[in-house]
């Protein structure tokens, strides 16, 4: 004799939470959906979730998020497109968002890294939330206004009305750059800094500095370029074929930067890394593609897209956002070398 089917277990609905938290219904719908700031107490909140994970307690999404008008769409915004850096946080950010059954839409600043026109004038109904670089700045006061949670990356720390950030630890970055020249011998140093006014950029030439400072009998000139290889080239032609006792070593704000720096040192007849050492940051594929490989500043951008839609799922739920610094890495290669026996000193 064989035995009736069993049924299957019933799923917790929002009435069991509410029953076994001694609380109503409607506290419920407003502790699960992230509105109780302001009309339930933390006690109360967290008995309310802390009982939906013990019972098993699963939202409805699609009814939820019909009924709040969710999209589960995330809009990340970048300088530009042709950025590789930027691209890989967009596939970091994709596959988490993926996971967790969102989608990403990605907005790319027109002007790479100026003002960008507005992207809410349709679109801001249509969004859960927003994940932005600094380096598009034209574009956060739009974002600001458009009453979505946003998370920065790479950004400055005391900037507010940020729900969440994502930073890199770029100033140690650079200080692993001018400890790997300083211990190969180079005291006469440049910096050539990207002209972005950009928190990321004001770190790392500060960082750069300050390294430098503490090492007696060293030197360090900043001169600034466009975040293209041309404008690279052009200053550091410039800085290289100046009058004076020529630097030993161009300490570069980007990989860009720094395979312009390389074009200049050829076009004077000087040979990197014999007769001048330089370093990039960011290790892009172009950090391979140029020879001698550079020496440069790995930054784990995949992860920076990962942690960024982690935590704007974390806004979300009102759960508390990952924090602390991503480490970043220097990859030493064959764009750096002691500078020349023959080099003057600082």
């Amino acid at each position: 004799m064989t035995s009736a089917p069993q049924p299957a277990p019933t799923r917790p609905t929002s009435r069991d939470v509410a029953r076994a938290a001694g609380v109503s219904q409607a506290t419920v719908s407003l502790v699960l959906g992230g509105k109780w700031r302001g009309r339930v107490s933390e006690a109360t909140a967290e008995r309310v979730r802390r009982t939906a994970h013990e019972l098993g307690y699963r939202p409805n999404l699609a009814a939820r998020n019909l009924r709040l008008g969710r999209t589960r769409t995330a809009l990340l915004v970048v300088p530009a497109l042709t950025n590789e850096f930027f691209a890989r946080v967009y596939t970091g950010a994709a596959e988490v968002a993926a996971e967790h059954g969102f989608g990403v839409v990605l907005y790319p600043s027109p002007e790479g890294t100026g003002p960008a026109r507005d992207p809410f004038a349709s679109a801001s109904a249509s969004l859960d939330g927003v994940i932005a670089s600094s380096m598009a700045a034209g574009a956060l006061d739009a974002l600001r206004g458009a009453g979505l949670p946003l998370v920065m990356l790479d950004s400055d720390p005391a900037d507010a009305g940020v729900a969440a950030r994502v930073n890199l630890d770029i100033a140690d970055g650079m200080r692993q750059v001018a400890e790997h020249l300083l211990a190969l011998g180079h005291r006469r140093f440049v910096h050539l800094a990207s002209a972005v006014g950009s928190w990321t950029f004001a770190v790392r030439g500060r960082a750069l500095h300050e390294a430098l400072r503490a090492v007696p009998g060293t030197s360090v000139r900043t001169v600034t370029a466009a975040l293209d290889v041309h404008a690279g080239r052009v200053a550091a032609e410039h800085t290289l074929a100046a009058p004076g006792p020529r630097p030993t070593a161009l300490v570069c704000d980007d990989d860009i930067l720094a395979a312009g720096a390389c074009k200049a040192a050829r076009r004077l007849g000087l040979r990197v890394p014999d007769d001048l050492s330089v370093t990039g940051f960011d290790d892009l594929a172009l950090a391979t593609a140029v020879e001698p490989e550079l020496t440069t500043v790995r930054l784990p951008a995949e992860q920076v897209g990962e942690r960024g839609m982690a935590a704007l799922l974390a806004v979300l739920d009102d759960r508390p956002a990952e924090t602390g610094s991503l480490p970043v890495q220097l990859v030493a290669r064959g764009s750096s070398a002691p500078p020349p026996p023959d080099a003057p000193r600082a």
